[in-house]
């Protein structure tokens, strides 16, 4: 880790208010001293008290820059543990640009991405968990992503892997005392014990790791495709999702020629919707694209949305629709109830017992119908109730559980789980116990990835590079 004192706007680069250049490392005082000055001129910030925060002007040379606000931290305390400064200047592009480049010509250099967090990270102020939340807080699209990112910032995640690993180091260090001293540290019915532990800590990696997917749907929101006929109410959906004429509605079918992608909030889950062309069999090149496009954004689809026409009977396009809808979370929304209807809940259900059943599976009515009017808005309530249900069992609980929504925690979750399950299988088949030691370090190791114990420099400085500037 270099040691040098690093410097970065930490704020948008934008008209506002007020932006902040950030300097870190312990020339980070003597540097904005040289260059900062009260109103009698006179150069306070080597004195100065640790968090305190000084009116005064940042000067080039005899060129005043602008009139600043300068808060000082001082080593330990501070997000880096080094001496931190930041300078609060008005906003702006130019006179923030100016003042940074004014601390960079006194000693400093422009930080990488990530840096900051990085230094908090290896001067042993946060765990590796803790600065990726950081990035989470940062990016959160929704209420749940911001409340998860906070919790895990404060430690939820973090403090499980302790205490997993805490488990962990206890059984390793008593069966390699008892190898080195089987005179005075007896293995006797240690299996059993061994095995009740195991099992324990089995149980909760694989908790975690089954939190993942509804962890990422809260970071990422729920990647959702509405498929149908042409002129079925696709465009009208999308329209009453997000409350404005984004897509455009007519009565000429395929309209809709390629996909349109709109994020919307449902009871502050995001849902990442796709609104594709209308699926048909067509003769016309530029709408057939459209169509294949359309089925291959099926394929990875956490929800599929199939609306019909109800007051139109069902057709080969729709038989089609349906058998993509086989085993897959989706809802179907029976649309234009408003007029005379000759498609209902029953015979819809009928249709997707038969996919069911040439598929050699049993439908048990686990897609959800709903009537619906886009005319009327008749249905879009129980819509969004639906969707809680199917992916969250009707409600979140932020405060009560902990949901991994990091891929690289859950891949070292499981591979800690699979050395778990050697261990299991050691202890089944009466192995000798360097056998158990063997395997236990390896989980051990594994959800030390989690905190950062375990990486090599190259992986960290990837994970930050990931961050953006000045943070």
């Amino acid at each position: 880790m270099r040691k040098d004192t690093i410097a970065a706007i930490a704020t948008a680069m934008s008209d506002s208010g007020i932006s902040i250049i950030r300097v870190s490392g312990e020339d980070a005082i003597p540097i904005v001293n040289r260059i900062f000055f009260t109103k009698g001129h006179k150069q306070i910030l080597s004195e100065a008290e640790s968090h305190t925060i000084h009116y005064g002007f940042i000067y080039d040379g005899e060129y005043k820059i602008d009139e600043v606000m300068v808060s000082v931290m001082k080593a330990p305390r501070s997000f880096t543990t080094e001496d931190v400064v930041e300078i609060n200047c008005h906003g702006g592009v130019l006179v923030t640009n100016k003042v940074l480049e004014t601390v960079i010509k006194n000693g400093a250099r422009i930080a990488d991405p990530g840096e900051f967090t990085m230094r908090a990270f290896l001067n042993g102020r946060i765990d590796l968990s803790k600065a990726e939340a950081i990035m989470d807080l940062i990016h959160a699209k929704s209420e749940y992503a911001l409340k998860n990112s906070m919790n895990q910032l404060s430690g939820s995640v973090a403090n499980i892997i302790k205490n997993l690993r805490e488990q962990l180091i206890y059984e390793i260090a008593f069966i390699e005392s008892a190898l080195d001293d089987p005179e005075h540290i007896s293995l006797e019915g240690y299996e059993d014990k061994l095995s009740k532990v195991n099992d324990g800590l089995l149980f909760e990696i694989d908790k975690l790791i089954e939190s993942a997917h509804d962890g990422m749907l809260l970071k990422e929101g729920i990647n959702t495709v509405i498929v149908g006929k042409p002129n079925v109410g696709k465009s009208s959906f999308l329209n009453a999702l997000i409350g404005k004429e984004r897509a455009i509605v007519t009565d000429i079918e395929g309209t809709t020629r390629d996909a349109l992608m709109e994020t919307v909030k449902i009871k502050d889950i995001l849902l990442n919707i796709i609104d594709t062309a209308g699926i048909r069999e067509t003769e016309d090149i530029v709408e057939q694209i459209g169509v294949n496009k359309a089925k291959e954004y099926v394929k990875d689809a956490d929800l599929l949305i199939y609306i019909v026409d109800s007051s139109k009977e069902l057709d080969q396009n729709d038989f089609d629709i349906m058998e993509m809808l086989y085993q897959r979370k989706s809802i179907i929304l029976l649309n234009k109830n408003d007029l005379e209807t000759k498609i209902d809940e029953i015979s819809i259900a009928q249709y997707l017992k038969d996919i069911y059943s040439k598929n050699n599976g049993t439908y048990n009515n686990e897609i959800p119908i709903i009537k619906t009017s886009m005319l009327n808005k008749e249905g879009m309530d129980l819509f969004e109730k639906i969707v809680m249900d199917l992916f969250f069992s009707g409600q979140l609980k932020i405060n009560d559980e902990v949901y991994i929504t990091n891929m690289r925690h859950k891949e070292a979750l499981m591979e800690a789980a699979s050395s778990l399950r050697l261990v299991r299988q050691s202890l089944e088949n009466h192995m000798p116990e360097d056998f158990y030691s063997i395997d236990l370090m390896n989980a051990y190791t594994s959800l030390g990835y989690i905190l950062g114990e375990e990486l090599g420099d190259d992986l960290v400085q990837e994970i930050f590079s990931k961050f953006c500037m000045g943070k």
